[in-house]
């Protein structure tokens, strides 16, 4: 929280100049308890987890059951006036929009579907239920397509023994549908895997120039390997045709077959 009064936050979500942001939820944990944490600019409230589960999901949770929050945080909503600094003090309810956008809808829908999830899971929530509660795309908690995508997804064990490891099961790639959760722990030794460590540029480094980003075409070679197979194909059926090869019917009846074949070598 020092280091959000100090220094704010974030700053944009998206590449370009289109103007796009949100203030941050997030849940803190260790062996011993664990956190929410909700922010409005500088501002903040906070919630311990007493018991049971708890989700976020891209809108504020936290209502009048605060555990910690700014000092200055019922002063401004006051002086605001959100809050006539009588009545109870529900922080979501009174730091949310009055006609939030419509996208807002489909995280509340998002919140619900995860409190109901881990519901179903409670006094049985282990690592692996968690994977599978992150690859739900029915609660739109994995988002696999449109605008929005999930970037990576982790899940933490962290035991009340000190003596045992921490244990953070990373996919560092989008879509937990469609990735594997890696086992990492923290300690002496730890070694870096090469395979995700982000490339660098030097001075053609995306940071330093602009545009930011430029288009590539990958597909030619690709689509060059297509076009030739397709050829030799439109060759091998003129021959055919013109009487200049017949092999017998069991090649004919494999030729198709033989020609996924290759396709799929096109695509290794």
């Amino acid at each position: 929280t020092g280091l959000l009064e100090h220094y704010g936050q974030g700053g944009g979500c998206l590449e370009d100049a289109a103007p796009f942001s949100y203030h941050s939820t997030f849940l803190l944990a260790d062996r011993t308890e664990a956190w929410v944490l909700e922010t409005a600019g500088r501002l903040w409230a906070a919630q311990r987890i007493q018991e049971g589960a708890r989700n976020i999901s891209n809108q504020l949770s936290i209502g009048t059951d605060i555990s910690a929050q700014h000092p200055e945080l019922r002063t401004h909503a006051q002086a605001k006036g959100w809050w006539d600094g009588q009545g109870a003090f529900d922080f979501a309810q009174i730091f949310s929009l009055t006609q939030q956008p419509v996208r807002m809808e489909a995280a509340k829908a998002r919140f619900q579907a995860g409190r109901e999830l881990l519901r179903q899971w409670q006094g049985g929530i282990t690592a692996e239920v968690m994977m599978g509660i992150l690859r739900d795309k029915e609660s739109g908690i994995c988002m696999d397509s449109g605008g929005f995508r999930t970037t990576a997804s982790m899940v933490s064990v962290l035991p009340q023994d000190p003596t045992q490891p921490c244990v953070h099961f990373l996919t560092a790639t989008p879509d937990p549908s469609r990735s594997v959760f890696k086992p990492f722990i923290f300690g002496v030794g730890v070694a870096q895997a090469p395979q995700v460590l982000s490339p660098t540029f030097g001075a053609q480094d995306p940071v330093r120039t602009l545009p930011r980003f430029q288009t590539q075409d990958r597909g030619q070679q690709l689509q060059q390997k297509q076009r030739d197979l397709e050829q030799e194909g439109l060759e091998a059926t003129q021959g055919l045709l013109a009487g200049e090869w017949a092999p017998p019917l069991w090649e004919l009846g494999s030729l198709f077959q033989a020609f996924v074949k290759r396709e799929s070598q096109a695509y290794a």
